[in-house]
């Protein structure tokens, strides 16, 4: 089966985003510090890191939870993940197909670590790393924060990334607006 380039003018089909998906299966990380966002960024890389409120209590801190396992951070336009409904766990390989200027963008990651962490500030969430198919290298996390000292539930996303190939290194202003995009949407 045919895989799909990392750029092209025509949205990938389902069968060649799958097959894209099945080249990953061997696939290492494309950078070293597989497992630092979880901690202090890596330097000589980009940092973005972005938070917003999304409600208190209980109630919010589950549905922010259930958004973050059906990828919901994903529910633009523009962007999308593959498969639909991936399970959130280590391991997991997943397609992000963007769509940017009449061009669509196929790049491969790979689920890194949970975080489900009880006590004072419950933390729930995710973070993925690029494959050798990504545009970039690096790591992204997605979590919903439960601060039971004042009730607020905070979603953060935080992500360290550099360009991983000579195209991106020369739009390399483009990638960041599109970084910039995806945690405002």
């Amino acid at each position: 089966m045919a895989t799909p380039p990392l750029i092209s003018l025509r949205r990938p089909t389902e069968a060649a985003i799958a097959g894209f998906l099945d080249r990953q299966v061997e696939s290492s990380f494309n950078y070293a510090e597989v497992g630092a966002s979880h901690g202090d960024p890596p330097p000589r890389y980009a940092i973005d890191r972005n938070s917003v409120r999304v409600g208190k209590g209980q109630a919010a801190f589950q549905r922010a939870r259930e958004a973050i396992n059906g990828w919901a951070m994903f529910d633009a336009d523009w962007v999308e993940v593959h498969p639909p409904g991936a399970a959130v766990s280590p391991g997991t390989n997943v397609a992000v197909l963007a769509h940017v200027l009449g061009i669509w963008y196929l790049n491969a990651c790979r689920i890194v670590y949970l975080i489900d962490e009880a006590g004072a500030v419950e933390t729930y969430g995710f973070a993925y790393g690029t494959l050798p198919d990504h545009a970039e290298q690096g790591e992204e996390r997605f979590t919903v924060l439960w601060d039971h000292a004042d009730d607020s539930v905070r979603y953060e996303q935080f992500a360290f990334s550099r360009p991983s190939r000579l195209l991106t290194q020369l739009n390399y202003p483009l990638a960041r607006t599109v970084q910039k995009r995806f945690a405002r949407d």
